[in-house]
Protein backbone atom coordinates (compact mmCIF):
# COMPACT_ATOMS: atom_id res chain seq x y z
CA UNK A 1 0.00 0.00 0.00
CA UNK A 2 1.86 3.11 -1.37
CA UNK A 3 1.07 6.79 0.46
CA UNK A 4 -1.85 7.76 -2.11
CA UNK A 5 -3.73 4.79 -0.85
CA UNK A 6 -3.26 5.42 2.80
CA UNK A 7 -4.23 9.21 1.76
CA UNK A 8 -7.77 7.84 0.52
CA UNK A 9 -8.66 5.78 3.22
CA UNK A 10 -7.81 8.82 5.44
CA UNK A 11 -9.53 11.27 3.22
CA UNK A 12 -11.91 9.96 1.10
CA UNK A 13 -13.58 13.02 -0.11
CA UNK A 14 -10.60 14.83 -1.10
CA UNK A 15 -9.95 15.45 -4.59
CA UNK A 16 -6.23 16.00 -5.60
CA UNK A 17 -5.14 18.88 -7.60
CA UNK A 18 -3.02 17.68 -10.81
CA UNK A 19 -2.43 21.04 -11.88
CA UNK A 20 1.33 22.31 -11.00
CA UNK A 21 1.12 25.40 -8.75
CA UNK A 22 1.86 28.96 -11.00
CA UNK A 23 4.77 30.40 -8.65
CA UNK A 24 5.34 34.36 -9.03
CA UNK A 25 8.51 35.44 -8.73
CA UNK A 26 8.04 39.18 -9.43
CA UNK A 27 11.16 41.26 -9.68
CA UNK A 28 11.31 43.63 -7.15
CA UNK A 29 13.18 47.09 -7.98
CA UNK A 30 14.80 48.69 -5.21
CA UNK A 31 15.22 52.56 -4.56
CA UNK A 32 18.78 53.64 -5.83
CA UNK A 33 20.20 56.23 -4.01
CA UNK A 34 22.30 58.89 -4.45
CA UNK A 35 24.01 58.80 -1.00
CA UNK A 36 26.17 55.95 -0.31
CA UNK A 37 25.36 53.13 1.65
CA UNK A 38 27.86 52.82 5.31
CA UNK A 39 29.65 49.42 5.77
CA UNK A 40 31.16 49.35 9.02
CA UNK A 41 32.55 47.08 11.13
CA UNK A 42 32.20 46.31 14.83
CA UNK A 43 32.95 44.14 17.34
CA UNK A 44 30.23 43.26 19.83
CA UNK A 45 30.08 41.31 22.71
CA UNK A 46 33.86 40.28 21.27
CA UNK A 47 32.65 38.97 17.87
CA UNK A 48 32.93 40.95 14.83
CA UNK A 49 30.03 41.73 13.09
CA UNK A 50 29.40 44.06 9.86
CA UNK A 51 26.76 46.82 10.02
CA UNK A 52 24.96 48.42 7.10
CA UNK A 53 23.18 51.39 7.45
CA UNK A 54 21.97 54.73 5.45
CA UNK A 55 19.54 53.00 3.27
CA UNK A 56 16.69 55.78 2.54
CA UNK A 57 14.17 53.50 0.71
CA UNK A 58 11.45 51.91 2.54
CA UNK A 59 11.89 49.27 5.19
CA UNK A 60 10.43 46.31 3.62
CA UNK A 61 12.54 46.99 0.54
CA UNK A 62 16.02 47.20 3.29
CA UNK A 63 15.00 43.53 4.86
CA UNK A 64 14.49 42.50 1.21
CA UNK A 65 18.05 43.48 0.57
CA UNK A 66 19.29 42.23 4.19
CA UNK A 67 17.70 38.73 3.26
CA UNK A 68 19.58 38.68 0.02
CA UNK A 69 22.81 39.71 1.40
CA UNK A 70 22.39 36.45 4.18
CA UNK A 71 21.49 34.31 1.97
CA UNK A 72 24.16 34.97 -0.83
CA UNK A 73 26.88 35.04 1.98
CA UNK A 74 25.43 31.97 3.73
CA UNK A 75 25.62 34.39 7.36
CA UNK A 76 23.33 34.93 10.13
CA UNK A 77 22.62 38.40 10.67
CA UNK A 78 18.86 40.58 11.30
CA UNK A 79 17.57 43.74 10.32
CA UNK A 80 17.06 45.86 13.80
CA UNK A 81 16.47 50.26 13.71
CA UNK A 82 17.20 50.83 10.00
CA UNK A 83 20.09 48.61 10.35
CA UNK A 84 21.14 45.18 8.77
CA UNK A 85 23.62 43.58 11.05
CA UNK A 86 25.42 40.83 10.05
CA UNK A 87 27.84 38.20 11.93
CA UNK A 88 31.53 38.67 10.83
CA UNK A 89 33.59 40.77 8.85
CA UNK A 90 31.97 40.70 5.35
CA UNK A 91 32.90 44.43 4.62
CA UNK A 92 34.59 43.69 1.09
CA UNK A 93 31.96 40.91 -0.25
CA UNK A 94 28.99 43.07 0.70
CA UNK A 95 30.43 46.12 -0.64
CA UNK A 96 31.21 44.23 -3.72
CA UNK A 97 27.59 42.52 -3.64
CA UNK A 98 25.95 46.39 -3.44
CA UNK A 99 28.01 47.98 -5.61
CA UNK A 100 26.86 45.35 -8.52
CA UNK A 101 23.16 45.92 -7.33
CA UNK A 102 24.07 49.90 -8.33
CA UNK A 103 24.36 51.19 -5.21
CA UNK A 104 27.23 53.67 -3.83
CA UNK A 105 29.11 52.34 -0.86
CA UNK A 106 31.47 53.98 2.03
CA UNK A 107 33.92 51.90 4.27
CA UNK A 108 33.96 52.73 7.79
CA UNK A 109 36.16 51.45 10.62
CA UNK A 110 39.21 49.55 10.48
Amino acid sequence: MDLQDQLKKLFPDHEPLNEPEEITNANHELFIQKEPMICKYEKRKGKATTIIEGYEGSDEDFKLLAKEIKTKLSVGGTFKEGAIIIQGDYRDKIMNLLQVKGFKTKRVGG
